[in-house]
């Protein structure tokens, strides 16, 4: 493998392992594998903690490649559960308030599908990485700090509904960079007069790479332990010893 020159790996993001926690992984065995002390390395589109798949990680000159892998069309299977609400929006936080979910009926909810596809505004988690002031609005959301969000325009090019023992709710979303699914969880809560929190997500593409082509942190990291390492020419091997 030329991690200098550049590899894209697809990794398969284990559930609450943060997104740095895998490339700080396979980071660690690239520069076992080279015997250096630094080498870059980077991801393409942050999962949470509670989502799993599709994480794209970039070595060497391949980090160049990192704005447009992010840029491409990501899908997700979600798992919703309706007739409650999180502030987080997801099992990050305590059930904060509860709803009646009798009245929702698989039609309802393949009736509201459509008004959130296509390109629409979403106003983002206040438990997310956007800044507010400088400052990450989870930081303030943690302390209990209000924080108002604006809402943001983007692309979703499919919200399929998948085979759902209600009130759990599966959904297969196509989408563009920057959708929140938590947020969009929250509002399909609203629009069923139900509430509801994202309890499972998993990424299954990013792009052109999908779930089926990605390998576990430790495949990876045993593949980078036993590659034949090759060197672009003009590079200058710089090592611990």
């Amino acid at each position: 493998m030329d991690f200098i020159s550049g590899e894209i790996i697809g990794i398969d993001k284990p559930l609450r392992w943060t997104s740095f926690d895998a490339v700080k992984r396979v980071r660690g065995a690239i520069q076992r594998r080279l015997n250096v002390k630094k080498f870059k390395v980077g991801h393409a589109g942050t999962l949470d903690p509670l989502a799993t798949g599709v994480l794209i990680i970039c070595t060497g000159r391949a980090t160049r490649e990192i704005e447009r892998l992010q840029n491409g069309t990501k899908e997700y299977i979600a798992t919703i559960r309706l007739g409650a609400t999180t502030p987080s929006f997801d099992l990050e936080t305590e059930i904060d308030a509860t709803y009646p979910y009798d009245h929702v009926t698989e039609e309802m909810v393949l009736a509201i599908l459509p008004r959130f596809t296509g390109h629409i505004m979403q106003v983002p988690p206040v438990y997310s990485a956007v800044k507010v002031d400088g400052k990450r609005a989870y930081k303030y959301a943690r302390k209990g700090a209000e924080v108002e969000l604006k809402a943001k325009p983007l692309v979703i090019e499919c919200l399929e509904m998948l085979p759902s023992e209600l009130p759990e709710l599966r959904l297969r979303i196509v989408c563009s960079k920057g959708t929140y699914i938590r947020a969009l969880t929250r509002d399909i809560g609203e629009a069923l007069g139900s509430g509801a929190h994202l309890t499972a997500l998993c990424r299954t593409r990013v792009g052109d790479i999908r779930l089926e082509d990605c390998m576990t942190v430790a495949q990876a990291v045993e593949k980078i332990s036993e590659c034949e390492v090759t060197y672009p020419e003009d590079f200058k091997l710089k090592t611990k010893d």
